[in-house]
């Protein structure tokens, strides 16, 4: 298989279905963060931390090939209007959410109650989990975006909104186990 086919040299690009878009097209812009969000994930996947996470990381890395599989997919041609489904794509379930939940609250329970926004950083690994929630809620935004003119699944909205909260507790968690001082926001006085 040749990597490239220069069916993109004119700033087209085919979605999963056959239909050509602009490159610019916000559907494109959804996935291909989502992409970048998956990559950051990996990073984080990459760096010293327990086997549960890691295994975690993985899951969540394999559901975001499933949206972006999804959001890469012409809606007009994903299912006949009988509601027959004519390309076999992957779905997000109600599952895959309650897991992210089930892991947040697992994480929380070990963790002293947040009473101030937290500064980013303390430690490479908790920096990487607060960029990547930042990418997460870049491609949620943009997968709202998307919603607004081509109906998303209802679960791939809500998966990204939680995947976002998943990894900011595991940036406390992670801040935690590694002994390093969460930094709280104060607002200056005037």
């Amino acid at each position: 298989m040749k990597i490239y086919t220069k069916t993109g040299d004119q700033g087209t690009t085919a979605l999963f279905g056959g239909t050509r878009v602009p490159k610019h097209h916000i559907r494109i812009d959804a996935y291909g963060t989502v992409d970048e969000l998956n990559s950051y994930i990996g990073l984080i996947r990459d760096q010293e931390i327990d086997d549960h996470f890691k295994k975690i990381l993985l899951d969540i890395q394999n559901n975001l090939f499933v949206i972006g599989s999804i959001l890469a997919t012409d809606p007009d041609r994903s299912s006949l209007k009988s509601g027959k489904e004519r390309l076999n794509i992957e779905k997000i379930r109600e599952e895959d959410i309650s897991i992210l939940e089930q892991e947040i609250d697992s994480m929380n329970s070990s963790l002293p109650q947040m009473t101030h926004f937290i500064l980013p950083g303390g430690h490479t690994t908790v920096s990487y989990c607060h960029i990547t929630r930042c990418v997460c809620r870049r491609a949620e935004r943009m997968t709202s975006l998307l919603n607004e003119n081509e109906p998303v699944n209802e679960y791939v909205l809500k998966y990204l909104n939680r995947l976002s909260d998943y990894l900011f507790v595991l940036a406390r968690k992670l801040t935690h186990e590694l002994k390093i001082e969460e930094i709280k926001w104060t607002p200056k006085k005037t």
